[in-house]
């Protein structure tokens, strides 16, 4: 029960990061690796905020802003000076290393015995485990809810229209680039804030901590994926929650069979390889078993 009541907590701070991926990796067809950058830009963000006395929550949404602020560099490079998708997401993050390296001074930063978001709940007598819990909710409950709102609106539209098909979408007086910024920005600003939002949780900020960032979202978009096909934008979102949640439980049991923490990595690309390969193997599946059916009539 333990290890499930940790793996939702973890998996709730870690789906804003994943529904970041989705924006840029679903909606406009982009892996941006820009992610590698953005999330460790804003553990970097909040934690050296709240060390300076900034209240947590405004530390977290200068976190998204910051993330915001490195989509746009990302959407600029990529559209204005026609930089390709990856290489623009390897620039910005090689950048960004740097850019976080100045901002916390050191290679990693501590909050121990400082305020956060789950301390501020545990001093109402919430255990550590269930304050995590509630922010994530409350954190994912808000980004789906704000999403959806803004998908519903002319620009939302204009902005899914362009990942489905750019050359009708400018042909209908859509600037394509603009949507394209605006995408990078939605993406980097929520991963910027599950960034801030774990390094809470951790209790510090650490220079590496957005190694793996891509395939821990990408393994909990396709999960999601996997498990539920055919739904409406809004319960996407949710089921790339249960992705994150899922994906979070297999690392956690991975652990509990004694798997070296170092070789975490390695099985996250593993369970990457085989949620992307699921769909390829259900069509071969199903496939076969058409040809034999047909075999049996033919006999």
């Amino acid at each position: 029960m333990d290890i499930i009541l940790s793996s939702i907590s973890q998996g709730l701070l870690w789906s804003v990061m994943a529904i970041g991926i989705y924006l840029t990796f679903r909606i406009l067809d982009i892996a941006d690796l820009t992610a590698e950058g953005s999330f460790p830009l804003g553990a970097a963000i909040c934690s050296v905020s709240i060390v300076s006395g900034i209240p947590p929550l405004l530390a977290s949404l200068l976190a998204l802003v910051g993330g915001m602020l490195a989509g746009i560099v990302s959407g600029l490079l990529h559209t204005k000076l026609k930089i390709p998708a990856l290489l623009t997401g390897i620039l910005t993050m090689t950048a960004l290393y740097s850019i976080n390296l100045r901002i916390m001074g050191q290679a990693n930063v501590t909050l121990l015995g400082q305020e956060t978001l789950m301390r501020e709940l545990q001093s109402y007598g919430l255990e550590n485990r269930l304050a995590v819990l509630v922010v994530g909710g409350i954190a994912v409950g808000l980004v789906i809810l704000v999403l959806y709102l803004f998908f519903s609106t002319e620009i939302g539209l204009a902005l899914r229209s362009t990942g489905d098909n750019e050359d009708m979408s400018e042909a209908n007086g859509i600037h394509t680039d603009t949507m394209k910024i605006l995408g990078y920005m939605l993406c980097n600003g929520l991963i910027s804030l599950s960034g801030a939002l774990i390094a809470q949780n951790n209790g510090y900020a650490d220079i590496s901590m957005g190694i793996g960032t891509i395939v821990i979202g990408l393994a909990s978009v396709i999960i999601g994926e996997v498990i539920f096909h055919n739904l409406s934008f809004a319960k996407r979102l949710m089921t790339i929650v249960i992705g994150a949640i899922v994906y979070r439980l297999i690392i956690d049991l991975v652990l509990q069979l004694g798997v070296e923490p170092q070789d975490i990595k390695l099985f996250s690309a593993i369970i990457l390889a085989i949620a992307l390969s699921t769909p390829l193997i259900k069509k071969k599946t199903k496939g076969s078993k058409r040809a034999s059916k047909k075999g049996a009539k033919l006999i």
